[in-house]
């Protein structure tokens, strides 16, 4: 299949329509916004319907409605942007109601800069809104995995009636790079038979609501539920790790950095190696299974506080030094990271 040169943004929209999504709802902010641009013109040479609401809250709220339709719906946003969303995200969830919500992430708090960053892992990770809810989090670290990922983020929307998230960056986000875009597929927005639809005198009514007011056995169906995501859509990446005694752990931007940290150490003679979570949530813990060498983790992101490092310290269940790289601003620096695990390996190997 040929290849087109695409930034990352404008290649998630248009694997957003490959996907068979016809329905946009989004507001402008850094650095994102390429995906509401293209959107606006393209959609509607697909036929389907774009809508700059007039602020994050309507962009997520739009699409209650039309999910509720059966349609494969998509919003996104960044920083600030993405924070308004969070009540609307919890009530997709309440709803049981799939949709596809893409944070290109920037850094910094409060408004934050359009500077590029990974300073949403905790939002996107531990839940963002009110109540007692996971969403799967998809972290793609190419333009091309931007575009694949949106296949399998309306896939797994629908197989769990549940909202995904894609946790790009700005990095990759406004990068441009070869991407070989997928064929279209058509989506039936009829399939469903929990979506709303008209019906004729005396048929019976459908309708969506909040899940918890119709459902008695409600807290063993959002346990089974959650526990189904967590076993089965584990997704990681491995490398170099067989034999390595220092393991670096990083997501989107900041694990290409890590990968050619890795393979600068290993000439080194460092046994350097890389963990890549391609799920946030569910955070692979299955990756740091049967590791034999391994004697510390890094955990590498761009943000101060390593958001991350906690989930890390979880999955090994706390029997191993896990220390974080953060910059701010700034994509780690590979030479950098080979010093922070040069110190690691020569301080476990004097233990």
């Amino acid at each position: 299949m040929e290849k087109v040169l695409m930034k990352g943004n404008e290649a998630m929209a248009e694997a957003a329509l490959r996907s068979g999504c016809r329905f946009y709802s989004g507001y402008p902010i850094t650095p994102q916004t390429e995906i509401l641009e293209y959107l606006s013109w393209r959609l509607d040479e697909v036929g389907g319907t774009f809508v700059q609401a007039e602020s994050e809250l309507s962009g997520i709220n739009m699409l209650l409605g039309a999910s509720a339709a059966g349609a494969r719906v998509l919003t996104s946003s960044s920083g600030p942007g993405f924070s308004l969303k969070q009540e609307g995200i919890s009530y997709l969830v309440a709803a049981d109601l799939p949709a596809v919500i893409i944070d290109v992430m920037r850094i910094g708090t409060g408004l934050g800069d359009i500077m590029q960053g990974q300073g949403d892992y905790l939002q996107l990770t531990k839940g963002g809104g009110h109540g007692d809810y996971h969403t799967i989090v998809l972290a793609p670290n190419s333009v091309q995995e931007n575009s694949d990922m949106m296949d399998l983020a309306f896939d797994l929307a629908e197989k769990y009636r549940h909202p995904v998230l894609i946790a790009s960056d700005a990095a990759i986000g406004q990068i441009a790079e070869a991407v070989e875009l997928k064929e279209f597929r058509e989506h039936d927005r009829d399939k469903y038979e929990w979506s709303i639809k008209g019906c004729k005198k005396g048929d019976e009514q459908r309708k969506i609501q909040n899940t918890y007011y119709t459902m008695p056995s409600y807290p063993e169906y959002l346990k089974a539920k959650y526990a189904g995501m967590e076993s089965n859509e584990q997704r990681w990446e491995s490398y170099r790790v067989e034999d390595a005694e220092v393991i670096a752990v990083a997501y989107g931007i900041s694990s290409r950095v890590s990968k050619e940290a890795v393979d600068i150490a290993r000439e080194k003679g460092l046994k350097a190696g890389l963990i890549r979570p391609v799920t946030l949530w569910p955070f692979p813990v299955k990756a740091f299974a049967g590791l034999k060498s391994v004697k510390a983790f890094i955990s590498v992101e761009v943000n101060i506080l390593g958001q991350m490092a906690d989930d890390v310290r979880l999955a090994t269940q706390c029997k191993y030094p896990v220390g974080s790289y953060g910059t701010f601003y700034d994509i780690p620096d590979p030479d950098v990271l080979v010093e922070k695990i040069e110190a690691f390996y020569e301080k476990e190997r004097e233990k």
